[in-house]
């Protein structure tokens, strides 16, 4: 096994959704290089660019990490699913592409956690800077349309989705032109991350076709940052049997996502003393908070039958899902041109709860998220849950090897707070599905079923059958206290020149879809990066 060593200003790990935002921003300065080291490979595959074959990459090893948690004691002991992008684009191409930033309030708990200079108005640009819509005027503030990363909403031909809105009106909530304004509450469009019918992942967004200052290396996996003196200096990596080092002369920055950050830190030296200790690893620097704080969203799908044939089902054969492709083959339209949440909204949980705290996708089929099941009937459902969980996890190791994936505990549902929000994310979706525009189509209740209605029938529906969102954060922590991992710039306490930054450094999670918020975060850091 033959070393040899490269070098550049910064050494980016990971080239997921914060990745390559960093790796394009800090390479528009031709004085700067830039090496982006990605674990895994190419995104040029066709079912990572066509947006309704969303759930096949999440199924294929190559591009996903394929983790899962350890039995959660709360739910039954399941073991859940935490799938985790491997290649180009990272999560945000293996994602349903929903394009959600989160409540405005959101932030203003960051700010108040200590993320100082996070609040809504300091985020609000970076949002924008991002965002390249191609829905609504250019007269709307809280848009943007000039930004890399295409949005669009969807063309809602199916039926169903204006009746589910109605219905949502009907059930007293107000339409919602735009789930990004800030305000949240609400009914309405929900756009996704699509241009020209093709998934915008933050690699096709982001990076150039060529930059002679920047450099990328696929299935290059990092394996320790390589800590002397009080900073970083270098990263190791393993592309196949070669061992490599590549020097970082400004910066080493860590934008490996919520699992697998904590863990490069931890094989680095920089973790609670103890959990290092037990694998063997120095203590390089004492951080207890590296691997803490782990949230995530459950959800459920509140499923209906449909009396008359609206919904996707009969799009779902095999012959079905053929038309689909070649449409999309031939013009990237129809069908195959969608993640099919095209309608959702946001509701809050209790009169009590000072912004929304529960979100609805709605889906015009009865289906698994990741296609592994349907109902043998034309139906509908909305995915719902609690958005601002009070439970907490962690992401530990397993072992001081890096190429064995490290424990993860979610620890779901261990605060009783998060069955009451659950439990009226279900009877709210009820309530919306028992509304005149959609009872003069529904059928019986296929999930969780007519008869489970008291609080203990929906805590052990939930209990069965909730599933993880896939939005896992908050484990590199965000703040200025003794627990934070980085400061407000993404800076790891107790060493130099390093950085983390992704979604495991947000101090508490967004109300929606972390892939929208973790592109602003890099956007915003990296012009932090540039003035110094």
């Amino acid at each position: 096994m033959r070393s040899k060593t490269l070098a550049a200003d910064y050494v980016i790990v990971g080239a997921g959704s914060a990745g390559c935002v960093l790796a394009s921003r800090l390479s528009e300065d031709k004085n700067c290089s830039v090496i982006l080291l990605e674990a895994g490979g190419t995104d040029q595959r066709l079912i990572v660019k066509m947006p309704s074959a969303f759930y096949l990459p999440m199924q294929t090893k190559t591009l996903n990490w394929r983790y899962r948690s350890e039995p959660e004691p709360h739910m039954n002991n399941r073991r859940l699913d935490c799938p985790r992008g491997r290649g180009m684009g990272g999560s945000s191409s293996i994602n349903g592409m929903v394009y959600v930033r989160g409540n405005a309030q959101d932030f203003e708990r960051w700010a108040a956690l200590g993320a100082h200079g996070w609040g809504y108005d300091a985020v609000l640009p970076y949002f924008k800077k991002a965002q390249g819509s191609r829905a609504g005027s250019h007269a709307d503030l809280a848009r943007g349309f000039a930004g890399p990363l295409t949005t669009t909403n969807g063309v809602m031909t199916n039926p169903l989705y204006n009746r589910f809105i109605e219905a949502a009106q009907q059930a007293g909530y107000p339409y919602r032109e735009d789930l990004n304004d800030g305000v949240q509450e609400g009914f309405g469009p929900l756009p996704m991350t699509v241009g020209d019918g093709v998934r915008q992942s933050s690699a096709r967004a982001y990076l150039p076709h060529s930059r002679s200052n920047l450099r990328i290396l696929k299935h290059a996996q990092v394996t320790k940052v390589d800590v002397r003196d009080g900073k970083a200096n270098a990263v190791e990596v393993k592309i196949g049997r070669r061992q490599i080092t590549v020097d970082a002369a400004q910066e080493v920055i860590l934008s490996a996502g919520s699992i697998n950050s904590p863990q490069l830190l931890m094989l680095s030296g920089i973790g609670e003393p103890n959990q290092l200790s037990k694998h063997g690893i120095g203590v390089v620097v004492e951080s207890p908070g590296v691997g803490q704080n782990l949230m995530d969203h459950l959800e459920v799908y509140v499923q209906q039958a449909c009396t008359e044939p609206l919904s996707l089902y009969k799009d779902l054969s095999h012959w079905g899902r053929i038309k689909i492709g070649l449409r999309w083959l031939y013009n990237q339209s129809g069908l195959g041109a969608t993640n099919h949440f095209e309608a959702g909204g946001f509701i809050r949980s209790s009169e009590s709860q000072p912004y929304p705290d529960i979100q609805f996708h709605f889906l015009p089929a009865a289906m698994s998220y990741d296609g592994s099941s349907q109902a043998q009937q034309h139906g509908y459902q909305a995915h719902v849950g609690p958005m601002l969980p009070q439970s907490r996890g962690e992401v530990t190791l397993r072992s001081a090897n890096p190429l064995q994936a490290p424990r993860i505990a979610f620890n779901y549902l261990s605060e009783a707070a998060d069955w009451q929000v659950f439990r009226e994310a279900i009877r709210s979706a009820r309530h919306i599905f028992s509304q005149p525009a959609m009872t003069s189509i529904s059928g019986a209740e296929l999930s969780p079923g007519a008869h489970e209605q008291t609080d203990a029938q929906l805590d052990e529906f939930i209990r069965n059958h909730a599933e993880s969102a896939y939005h896992p954060c908050g484990t590199c922590r965000m703040g200025s206290d003794a627990s934070a991992v980085v400061d407000p710039a993404g800076r790891v306490f107790g060493v130099d020149r390093l950085r983390v930054i992704d979604a495991s450094i947000f101090p508490h999670i967004t109300n929606g879809n972390l892939n929208a918020p973790t592109i602003m975060l890099a956007e915003k850091l990296a012009d932090a990066i540039k003035v110094g």
